[in-house]
């Protein structure tokens, strides 16, 4: 006798991952690159979901000075990405923390944080970058959190900067380019197409077993000098000047000019990422589920 037995598939449900600041330059790349690799639901959070128009396949509100509504933003999800934003004038040990928090009372099992290192430690008090510092002081928040897995990721100078406020400016001579407080010569410049940086978190949330345990990865597509950068314009036919200038006259030339003057002192000193960071680089570009964009590509198709 036949017994026709009627087979059900299930259908098997993918793991949400949850993306703050999904509208910024950070979030954005990592929707798009968990998005385009396909293992997950990727949930935008959002101050204003009414607005968002990205890639992500469901939008929540969230805002990161209330505790209540990242909690519900994060509820669910199995991982979660959590960028702040300095400029925007964000306490950011305090919404870190606040994030870390939410975090836990969803039980989430992977927090990745988006950090910097911290050049106060680095440089002993030598100089003063509260932008990097600030989401360095919420890495003991997150190593002390009980989370399942935990990964640092650290963004790089952008190639996006060149759009924005390290764009080439008419110089005294008539010519198009940079004056600033920096040794051209010194490749200390960790850069990279910011959108790469998705790569790196879609490969960490992919492969926990490899980075979960607080492992700090560095994006960098390449370590350039400013006169690299200059060749680079070059060879796509911009020809740029570069003119170093003392830090003393260079921190009066705006306002605001002497925290650049801080950060590049840091730089040319440290480096972006910091000493001894090749490890971290290698580490980012291991576990990064595509290759980054190199410099002249990135110019070539952007400027």
């Amino acid at each position: 006798m036949w017994h026709w037995y009627s087979l059900k598939t299930t259908k098997v449900e993918k793991k949400i991952i949850a993306v703050v600041g999904a509208t910024g330059l950070q979030g954005t790349g990592v929707v798009n690159a968990l998005v385009k690799e396909g293992s997950f639901t990727i949930r935008a959070v959002t101050r204003n979901p009414t607005t968002y128009q990205g890639k992500a396949h469901e939008v929540v509100q969230g805002d990161l000075t209330d505790l209540a509504s990242m909690t519900t933003a994060f509820r669910g999800a199995y991982g979660v990405f959590v960028v702040t934003n300095f400029w925007e004038g964000a306490d950011e040990l305090a919404q870190g923390t606040l994030a870390v928090e939410a975090a836990q009372n969803a039980q989430v099992q992977h927090f990745i944080w988006s950090t910097l290192p911290n050049v106060e430690k680095i440089s002993d008090g030598q100089f003063t970058v509260p932008q990097f510092t600030g989401k360095a002081t919420v890495d003991e928040v997150v190593k002390n959190a009980g989370f399942a897995q935990y990964t640092f990721v650290q963004p790089p100078f952008y190639f996006q900067n060149f759009h924005g406020h390290t764009a080439p400016h008419q110089q005294q001579d008539g010519s198009i380019g940079w004056t600033l407080p920096i040794d051209p010569t010194k490749k200390v410049l960790h850069m990279a197409d910011i959108h790469d940086l998705g790569k790196v978190v879609a490969g960490a949330f992919l492969h926990p077993e490899k980075v979960g345990n607080g492992t700090y990865l560095s994006l960098a597509a390449e370590v350039n000098s400013f006169h690299d950068v200059v060749e680079a314009f070059k060879a796509n036919g911009k020809d740029y000047t570069f003119y170093q200038v003392p830090a003393e006259a260079f921190a009066n030339f705006f306002e605001g000019a002497e925290a650049v003057a801080q950060l590049l002192g840091y730089m040319e000193a440290y480096t972006y990422m910091g000493p001894n960071s090749e490890g971290q680089v290698q580490s980012a570009t291991e576990i990064a589920t595509e290759p980054f964009t190199p410099l002249k590509e990135w110019i070539k198709a952007s400027c």
